[in-house]
């Protein structure tokens, strides 16, 4: 059997069922992607370049779109010289938000394509209009959005099966496609994210955090309000102050992965930092930005009480390899969570109740043997239903075989 993946930071959400293709003789297997993409071993990966697009000409409506038709001619011709190798996909699995699923059909009309269903934009129920802080943009901004599923639409016309990572995720899309979308979590690899009482975080600056210490965790790509980094930064006075032992670890970048852009020449992280700083003792709150993945795994393994707050939007991993590796999460009462998180496996709180968030904390951070049945629970839930190895490999796997 053939296979292709297609997505412009592959491998992405692939990289598990990827690798795990490539180890098989029986399958070959080949990936195109943007300059950006990473080689995976036993995987023929075609590169393409995107330079810079003007779009600027383009209808304000359409340039998302403009854009995804300029990626998509770079992926159509990517495709042309895969097909001239003699390379026939049977199973296509791609990503369709960056408009590259549109020439995959007239390339290869005979592959059944896979395709990743990770979110349908929407005005109600998501994360546009969800907090009143920052104000939705009006009609324009409404028609902009419903025009950003255009690539969506068309590949869910084009593809044979929708695999979707949560139930959640699969209900944003319209319900005249969800038939054709199974649920199929990438997985965590249960062996690596784990419980582990001896982990030392060692930061720049030569401090080491232990299981000992109290430490407050909170973790995002980017530290921005869709990921509730507002409402964390507003809690941290009242925890600080009732906690005069606990430190703050904040994991994550400082630009904008989604939702809205801070005001110019500012960024959420120091905006809303400054709101709080002079309630807090800065020198117990370490903004460590990015860490290397061990190091990430490390604070999860040292965290006394770890805050997971989201829109409703795309569930994040960082969320699944907290419970797998045995944290107290305090996390965030809204839709994609709620599937998740029960008051076995963790506590839920109102997004906006920063009162509550902190309370939450504080007792966790206080009455730490209350709360070992739901560090058992957490671990627990991902071994039952989101182990790479025992759950989710061999469901993706199954679907593959099927579709090939």
């Amino acid at each position: 059997m053939n296979v292709l993946f297609v997505h412009n930071n592959f491998p992405g959400q692939y990289v598990h069922i990827a690798r795990a293709l490539a180890r098989d003789p029986q399958v070959q297997v080949a990936a195109i992607g943007s300059s950006t993409s990473q080689v995976v071993e036993g995987v023929k990966l075609l590169r393409y370049g995107l330079g810079n697009v003007d779009v600027s000409a383009t209808h304000p409506f359409a340039r998302r779109f403009d854009l995804e038709c300029h990626r998509a001619e770079q992926v159509l011709y990517a495709l042309s010289s895969l097909a001239s190798t003699g390379f026939a996909p049977d199973v296509i699995m791609a990503h369709p938000g960056w408009g590259e699923t549109l020439p995959l059909r007239t390339i290869f009309p005979d592959a059944r394509i896979l395709l990743y269903c990770e979110f349908f934009y929407g005005m109600h129920g998501r994360d546009v209009g969800f907090d009143a802080e920052f104000p939705e943009t009006g009609a324009d901004g409404h028609v902009a959005l419903h025009l950003k599923n255009a690539s969506s639409l068309l590949a869910l016309a084009d593809c044979n099966v929708g695999i979707s990572p949560t139930e959640w995720q699969r209900s944003t899309f319209p319900d005249e496609y969800q038939h054709k979308i199974t649920i199929i979590h990438e997985g965590i690899n249960v062996g690596v994210v784990k419980p582990n009482p001896e982990a030392v975080l060692s930061l720049p600056g030569g401090r080491e955090f232990r299981r000992t210490d109290e430490v407050v965790t909170f973790v995002a790509r980017n530290l921005e309000p869709l990921r509730g980094y507002h409402i964390f930064m507003r809690a941290l006075p009242r925890i600080m102050a009732e906690r005069p032992r606990a430190e703050v670890l904040v994991i994550g970048g400082d630009g904008v992965s989604y939702g809205a852009s801070p005001p110019p020449g500012t960024k959420w992280k120091s905006m809303f930092f400054d709101e709080v700083a002079d309630q807090v003792d800065r020198k117990r709150i370490h903004f460590t930005g990015r860490l290397p993945y061990h190091d990430y795994l490390s604070a999860l393994q040292i965290s006394s009480a770890h805050v997971y707050l989201t829109y409703p939007f795309v569930l994040s991993w960082s969320l699944l390899e907290a419970l797998s590796a045995g944290c107290v999460i305090i996390g965030s009462d809204t839709a994609p969570v709620r599937e998740v998180l029960n008051d076995k496996n963790g506590l839920l709180v109102p997004f906006f109740d920063m009162e509550q968030l902190a309370q939450r904390v504080i007792e966790v951070l206080t009455y730490p043997r209350r709360f070992r049945s739901i560090k058992v629970q957490a671990r627990q839930t991902i071994l039952d239903q989101y182990d790479l190895v025992r759950v989710c490999l061999p469901k993706m796997l199954a679907v593959i075989q099927k579709a090939g």
